[in-house]
């Protein structure tokens, strides 16, 4: 039986980005929540909550903002960070790879969006691209099976590690 305490696979990302997100977390779970309940109760002491679209809307808002909250405090806890993998030319997290895909040429991140790598595309290590050519090396070609069932061909080109 397999266990279900195990903890989540860890996103990689810049120390930059670290630092960010966590000041986002910092100001939500603080500042934010203070603005949003006392939006909330503004709107409360307005009357029927029933027809009432500032309470409505300001419960919406906090739903948005505990649900951030929460997805912040998880990627954080177990974030690889700063741990430039190594310019080996196998794809891992914190790759920038180029790729023949179903025979166009793309570049993108493999890793989290969070990173924010401006212009470049990110893909997810656990989406199905991200989990086929995990551990691949340049020169590899491979296919996995998309989403919609379609088989799709990739040629590895080129993996090195993202600098931001």
């Amino acid at each position: 039986m397999a266990s279900t305490n195990s903890a989540p696979p860890s996103a990689w990302l810049t120390q930059e980005a670290y630092n960010r997100l966590q000041a986002e977390l910092t100001q939500m779970s603080g500042q934010g929540r203070a603005e949003i309940v006392a939006k909330i109760e503004q709107a409360r002491q307005e009357g029927d909550l029933k027809e009432n679209g500032g309470y409505h809307a300001a419960k919406d808002e906090q739903g948005k903002i505990e649900a951030r909250i929460r997805q912040l405090s998880e990627m954080l806890r177990y974030a690889r960070v700063g741990e430039a993998p190594a310019d080996d030319g196998i794809v891992e997290q914190g790759m920038v790879v180029v790729a023949t895909i179903a025979g166009d040429e793309t570049t993108f991140l493999l890793g989290s969006r969070e990173v924010g790598a401006g212009d470049l595309e990110v893909y997810s290590e656990r989406s199905a691209l991200g989990e086929a050519i995990m551990g691949s090396k340049v020169g590899d070609k491979l296919s996995y099976q998309a989403p919609n069932g379609r088989t799709i061909e990739v040629v590895i080109i080129s993996a090195k590690p993202y600098v931001g």
